[in-house]
């Protein structure tokens, strides 16, 4: 739970100029780049220039690439650019929404259009949150392709104080277990050109951070829930929203469990026992 706050170390009305800030990239969505997706998460497609594209490959794509010297010691850039320099120490993509329009093609360049929607400061049960709201349009040579809206939420260290643990989530109707070793968490990073340590340095987020292991990335467990509503369905949904609830670690594998529902499809991550990770809800 989580409700709106002031907090006299953050001036949120200064963070709150970012709204309607943008910024635009382009990259060319190659065959290779498809090939590696698909290798990364045990797919096969076709790799022929106007073939469609794996889904949520656009998460790949158009990537900011920072100096080394430029990262912070957690291998994020540096605070400040386009995302507000929010003053907290721990920055997680919280959830978000697409609406795909139409897939991609390989061989085609794919522009991302960003911008600040919303900067909005809480306070949760380890002090203050702030939320940022970014939109992104994916678009190609042919138009608009995916809507997306990106929840990032930035928050202090965790004290430490203990608290109760989550029911554990019931299995679904559908479900699907994943290996959650380092490789595929190593890969992804490369993928995504995401240097965040929490991802792939042992050493870092056990000593560091605190943490019992490596942390699966929100966008991998996306990619991977969007997939299986895709391959349960045999098509493409045209919404997907998910939220993070709990993080996944590399100590146990996860499972993908998913259950049809009246408007579509229920979709959640969870490790053994333990409770939901992520929760989803796809519609076609």
């Amino acid at each position: 739970m989580s409700e709106t706050m002031t907090d006299p170390d953050i001036d949120i009305d200064a963070l709150r100029r970012w709204i309607g800030r943008t910024e635009t990239r382009s990259e060319l969505l190659t065959p290779a780049l498809a090939e590696r997706f698909n290798a990364t998460f045990g797919r096969n497609g076709p790799l022929d220039d106007g073939a469609e594209a794996p889904l949520l490959i656009h998460l790949c794509l158009t990537q900011p690439a920072v100096p080394a010297g430029e990262l912070g010691p957690d291998g994020h850039p540096s605070r400040g650019g386009f995302l507000p320099p929010v003053p907290l120490p721990r920055r997680m993509w919280a959830g978000g929404a697409f609406t795909f329009h139409r897939p991609l093609r390989l061989g085609a360049t794919v522009t991302r259009l960003s911008t600040i929607r919303d900067a909005v400061l809480k306070r949760g049960r380890t002090g203050p949150l702030c939320f940022v709201t970014v939109e992104h349009e994916i678009s190609d040579g042919d138009g608009p392709a995916v809507t997306e809206r990106q929840d990032i939420v930035y928050r202090g260290v965790d004290t430490g104080a203990p608290k109760a643990e989550p029911d554990a989530a019931a299995p679904g109707a559908h479900r699907k277990e994943i290996a959650a070793d380092p490789v595929l968490l190593f890969r992804y990073s490369a993928l995504t050109f995401n240097g965040h340590r929490i991802h792939y340095d042992q050493p870092y987020v056990t000593g560091e951070e605190g943490y019992p292991g490596l942390i699966v990335h929100g966008p991998l467990q996306a990619t991977l829930l969007a997939q299986y509503a895709a391959d349960l369905r045999g098509a493409m949904p045209s919404e997907f929203r998910f939220r993070s609830l709990s993080p996944l670690f590399d100590t146990a594998d996860f499972t993908l469990n998913a259950q049809d529902t009246a408007e579509g499809m229920s979709l959640w991550t969870s490790r053994p026992d333990g409770p939901v990770a992520m929760e989803a809800i796809a519609r076609w």
